[in-house]
């Protein structure tokens, strides 16, 4: 009886990992703190950063609100997610909907509190982020552009709240930016035609519903080719010394992508796309490592002056 009550409880909190993405969110943790040290800190010194405890609680805030966001978006998902990933529905459905959703608020509240030892500007940025994730979830979603948009802001948001704490401004910070948006936007394309059974069935009008399957193909390429710009202009940016080479891999990476995703008509094609532009961008946070920090405060100092 005891095994099978551990065996239960294994599967409750695996399950609980699967609903809230338990690597994403580690992966999230890694992004900001990096971002923090080699990014939008003013100090080349990595100790006042780790002990950083406004820093620490930003990071906890939008932990909770992140993984309260993929509740309620497994909430409202639940139909289109048992025709797109069966296997992970049934994994998800060890926890009980009421368990999930009293989860939901704990972590918004918590989030939010966390905020609060911040700033009440920090805690009115994760009372609006907890609301934006909200909407999308269970009205942007629905719709073609402004889903697609909104999905690609609110994933992007965790980073500008690190942004605003430092207040760094340099150009590369902005240029980074932009190419991380446009990647962000291809994988939710892609996401989105890996998803469209699941679309049609629960009435979401997505981009491939919307304007079809090759439209959005199109986009994907349109897209990928304007990724080159700030790739080009970050490749001749002194600071990013060897992380040069992942914008080369990046942009190795994106043309194979477009070239693959033209042809593409499967949905296990579709995923595979996916998963290379997550390991893109995960390569890309920890690529974060060989940027020359001196060289951006420079720039900073002299923006300054």
């Amino acid at each position: 009886m005891s095994t099978f009550k551990n065996n239960t409880l294994l599967l409750k909190i695996f399950s609980l990992l699967s609903v809230i993405r338990g690597y994403n969110i580690l992966v999230l943790i890694a992004a900001q703190y990096l971002a923090a040290i080699f990014i939008f800190s003013d100090t080349k010194s990595v100790k006042p950063i780790v002990f950083d405890w406004h820093l620490l609680y930003l990071v906890i805030a939008t932990v909770c609100v992140v993984a309260s966001g993929y509740i309620i978006n497994n909430f409202y998902d639940k139909k289109a997610d048992k025709i797109n990933r069966p296997i992970k529905t049934g994994i998800d459905s060890y926890v009980k909907q009421e368990t999930k959703l009293r989860l939901y608020f704990l972590l918004n509240f918590i989030g939010f509190g966390f905020g609060w030892l911040v700033s009440w500007r920090a805690a009115l940025f994760f009372a609006v982020y907890i609301f934006g994730i909200w909407f999308y979830s269970h009205k942007l979603k629905k719709y073609s552009l402004i889903g697609l948009i909104s999905a690609t802001v609110l994933t992007i948001l965790p980073f500008f709240v690190i942004f605003v704490h430092y207040k760094n401004f340099s150009k590369v910070i902005f240029v980074h930016a932009i190419f991380l948006f446009l990647v962000i936007m291809i994988r939710e394309l892609i996401k989105d035609l890996e998803n469209i059974k699941g679309a049609i069935a629960n009435n979401y009008n997505t981009f491939p519903v919307k304007y079809g399957e090759r439209n959005t193909k199109k986009l994907v390429i349109l897209l990928m080719t304007l990724t080159l710009i700030p790739i080009g202009i970050l490749y001749n940016y002194p600071a990013i010394e060897y992380m040069k080479y992942y914008f080369y891999l990046a942009a190795i990476t994106l043309i194979f992508v477009g070239i693959y995703i033209w042809k593409s008509t499967q949905n296990n094609q579709y995923r595979l796309v996916h998963n290379i532009l997550k390991i893109l961008l995960l390569i890309g946070v920890f690529s974060l490592l060989f940027i020359d920090k001196s060289l951006i405060l420079d720039k900073v100092v002299e923006v300054l002056d």
